[in-house]
């Protein structure tokens, strides 16, 4: 209800401080009275399939697939420091976004790790991550398996070798467990090994 009304007509404008009047006084609002065609659902419907905004959206930048050509690394100048750069060779690296088929796979020295190991070792880029293609996860906080993920990966693609990098936390055996029963459910005689991170960055 608006003014007592159950909706504004044309003769009521609002001063701007709630009080509804007959006209605009500064004639900043008109109307058009003109007839309309009636309402085609089929002629919508058909408009809307030519719009570009009904064209399906790519979806999320992160799931964009990337290769990085890794340069060989700069000598510093004397007394200077080198920066570290990223030994990361493809993107995305989360096992629940990445392709199960990707030109990466081919060939590949698989690295599956759990998400922490990256932050508790300190040279986890360089003897980790450093010539390999990674995929990480934590099977606790994504609660999934990925086993099949991992067996399709594996089954699919030219995989060379496993390495699987965990934390010594029971739940990190979640991600030690699928990768070894997707390289069994694979068919496939791949050599693998594991890596257990200690919670203080040690390897055991």
């Amino acid at each position: 209800m608006v003014n007592g009304k159950a909706e504004l007509t044309r003769e009521d404008y609002c001063d701007g401080l709630g009080d509804c009047l007959p006209v605009c006084p500064t004639g900043a609002i008109t109307f058009e009275e003109r007839d309309a065609p009636a309402y085609d659902e089929a002629a919508v419907l058909a408009v809307k399939e030519k719009s570009p905004a009904s064209v399906p959206a790519q979806g999320c930048p992160g799931l964009q697939m990337n290769m990085f050509r890794r340069e060989t690394t700069v000598v510093p100048a004397p007394g200077k420091t080198a920066p570290q750069e990223s030994q990361l060779a493809q993107w995305p690296v989360q096992i629940k976004l990445v392709p199960v088929n990707a030109p990466y796979f081919n060939g590949a020295k698989l690295l599956i790790a759990a998400d922490c190991t990256a932050y508790a070792y300190g040279s986890f880029q360089k003897d980790f991550i450093c010539g390999h293609i990674t995929l990480i996860g934590c099977p606790k906080l994504d609660d999934v398996d990925y086993t099949e993920k991992l067996t399709q990966i594996i089954a699919n693609n030219n995989i060379k070798s496993v390495t699987i990098v965990r934390m010594e936390v029971p739940c990190c055996g979640g991600m030690e467990n699928a990768a070894k029963k997707a390289l069994q459910t694979s068919g496939k005689f791949i050599p693998w090994n594991v890596v257990t991170i200690s919670t203080d960055g040690k390897i055991l």
